[in-house]
């Protein structure tokens, strides 16, 4: 029998509204800075409101010339890059998990278990550790200031092929039996069977990865010099430091706010099959 505590519910509501505000506040902050013009925000105290130069700034930022002071590229334009190699990199890694993962489980062949440890261990192994010797191969192969070199580098994870490698090894060996019966080959035991039970998984890690893509600052920064190139993230910590010359917050805000619409579509649009692929255990 569950008790009735009055008072630890309250308590409870009263945790659970001062994190939604915790978290919620910085949003409201950039969204109402956002909607005010240069010289309202430029002044003190700062307002908690929203005003009436929303579109405005959206127009200026987008499809204008965006902060004055900085040589960055329209925003749109950053907008396009990040989208393009968070999509390229969460793509990319399902597809090579995957890939890996049935080679792994399904395929005899020697050291496979080897190979599958040496994929794990890459897991203490991030970006920033080996990060000179893998701007030296982008270096070589001329894949500076492309989509290619922004993505290619990040494109492989350990994290998602044991993902799918436990996800495979709870499928019954009947149903491959079975496929094998009906004359399915590997490639079409993958296609029909494997990538279909899978589906709410590839939908959680692509959120994952996506985010994870499109918060990419360390890498973006260092392979890319031409402005044509530069990423939301990127210019973002740029307005910042031109911020100290001309403070054009309202500028800066409505980049932030623009650069938060991709990450929640997604999470938004995706958030029943990634919520399934989180807590589902039986196929």
């Amino acid at each position: 029998m569950v008790e009735n505590r009055p008072l630890a519910d309250v308590i409870t509501h009263l945790v659970l509204v001062l994190g939604v505000i915790a978290i919620a506040l910085p949003i409201w902050i950039t969204f109402v800075a956002a909607s005010h013009d240069e010289i309202r925000m430029s002044q003190a105290p700062l307002p908690l409101w929203p005003g009436d130069q929303l579109w405005v700034n959206l127009k200026q930022t987008l499809f204008g010339e965006g902060l004055s002071g900085t040589e960055t590229a329209p925003v749109w334009l950053m907008l396009l890059n990040s989208l393009s190699m968070a999509l390229m990199i969460s793509l990319g890694k399902i597809a090579i998990s995957l890939l890996s993962a049935f080679a792994i489980v399904y395929f005899k062949f020697p050291f496979r278990m080897t190979c599958f440890w040496m994929i794990f261990i890459t897991l203490m192994l991030p970006v920033e550790v080996r990060i000179l010797p893998t701007f030296e191969v982008v270096a070589n192969l001329g894949m500076l200031n492309s989509y290619w070199g922004l993505s290619i580098p990040l494109i492989a994870s350990a994290t998602a092929t044991f993902m799918f490698r436990q996800v495979f090894l709870t499928v019954p060996d009947e149903m491959l039996e079975s496929a094998r019966i009906d004359g399915a080959g590997p490639m079409r035991f993958f296609w029909d069977i494997l990538l279909p039970l899978s589906r709410t998984n590839i939908a959680a890690l692509f959120v994952i990865l996506f985010i994870f893509g499109w918060n990419q600052y360390l890498w973006p920064l260092l392979i890319t010099t031409d402005t044509s190139m530069t990423t939301i993230v990127m210019s973002i910590k740029q307005m910042l430091e031109a911020a100290e010359q001309s403070p054009q917050w309202n500028i800066i805000m409505m980049t932030a706010l623009l650069a938060m619409i991709p990450p929640i579509f997604v999470v938004i649009s995706m958030q029943k099959l990634f919520v399934q692929g989180l807590t589902e255990t039986d196929k």
